[in-house]
C-alpha cells in the first residue's frame, strides 16, 4: 500500500475509523465499526464485557490486525480497505499514538525513571539530559516526583498506573489511549487515576478511554460510543447517551449503574 493522505475534507478528524472488522478464525468480533475523533476531544467507549472494547482498541493501535475497514490519524493512512500501509508510515503512526494498558506494562528492573525515560532515548532519539529533564516534569506533574530512584514492585497499584501515563505521555502522542485503566486498581485508588486522566481532559489532550466507571464517563467524556456485540449501538454526547440513552440496550446496560 502506497502512503496516502486522507481528502481534505476529512483532515479536521484526528483519528478515523471507517467500517472496521475483525475476526478470529471463523468467529467476527467487530462487525463493521465506524467513528471519528477530533483534535483535543475525549471519547468513551463503554459497553458489557466481551463486546469487543478492547479488541476494537488493540486493533486501532496497531496491536492487532484488522481484517478489514481503514483507519487513519493525522490524515495518514495506517490501514486501508485492510491493507496496511507500508511499515515507514506505521512507524511514523505508531509516533503519534499512546496506550496506557490495564495492568501497568511497567520494567519490574527499571526505576521509575528509567520506565519513563528509555523509550524516549530508544524511539526518539533524546539524549539522556533531554529524556530526564521531560521525564521529571512528568513524573511531577503525576505527583511521583519523589518516586524517580523507586521500582515499580515499591509503588501501589495507583502509583504504577501513574507511572505508566507519564511514560505514554513522554513520547508526546497526538492521541492517548486507555485500556479499562482502574479496572486493575482497589476502589480506593481509582479515583486518583481518574483525577490524573481528568486533568489531561482539562488540558485538552484527545484520549480514548474504555471504561466501567459511568459518572466519568459522563462527566469528563464529550462523546461516547455503547459497544455491544462487536456493533456500535449508540453513539451521542455524552450526557445525552448516559442519562437519557435512547437504544434499548443501553438503557438495560446502564441501569445496572448507579448515576
Amino acid at each position: 500500500m502506497e502512503e496516502t493522505k486522507l481528502p481534505a475534507s476529512d483532515c479536521g478528524k484526528l483519528l478515523r475509523v471507517q467500517d472496521l472488522r475483525k475476526s478470529f478464525g471463523e468467529t467476527e468480533v467487530l462487525h463493521g465499526v465506524s467513528f471519528s475523533l477530533a483534535r483535543g476531544e475525549v471519547l468513551a467507549i463503554i459497553g458489557p464485557s466481551g463486546g469487543g472494547k478492547s479488541t476494537l482498541l488493540r486493533c486501532v493501535v496497531g496491536l492487532e490486525p484488522v481484517s478489514s475497514g481503514s483507519i487513519s490519524v493525522g490524515g495518514d493512512c495506517l490501514v486501508r480497505d485492510g491493507k496496511y500501509a507500508p511499515l515507514a508510515v506505521r512507524r511514523k503512526i505508531g509516533l503519534r499514538i499512546g496506550l496506557v494498558f490495564q495492568n501497568f506494562n511497567l520494567f519490574p528492573h527499571f526505576s521509575v525513571l528509567r520506565n519513563v525515560t528509555e523509550a524516549q532515548r530508544v524511539v526518539l532519539g533524546r539524549s539522556r539530559d533531554e529524556a530526564v529533564a521531560h521525564a521529571t516534569a512528568l513524573l511531577g506533574k503525576m505527583g511521583l516526583a519523589e518516586k524517580a530512584n523507586a521500582y515499580p514492585w515499591e509503588l501501589s497499584g495507583g502509583q504504577q498506573q501513574r507511572v505508566s501515563i507519564a511514560r505514554a505521555l513522554a513520547l508526546d502522542p497526538e492521541v492517548l489511549f486507555f485500556d479499562e485503566p482502574t479496572s486493575a486498581l482497589d476502589p480506593e485508588l481509582t479515583g486518583e487515576i481518574l483525577k490524573v486522566i481528568r486533568g489531561l481532559a482539562d488540558e485538552r489532550m484527545t484520549m480514548v478511554i474504555v471504561t466501567h466507571e459511568m459518572s466519568f464517563a459522563r462527566d469528563v467524556s464529550d462523546r461516547v460510543i455503547f459497544l455491544d456485540g462487536g456493533t456500535v449501538a449508540e453513539e451521542g454526547p455524552s450526557r445525552e447517551v448516559i442519562c437519557h440513552p435512547r437504544n434499548e440496550r443501553t438503557r438495560a446496560f446502564l441501569s445496572r449503574f448507579q448515576s
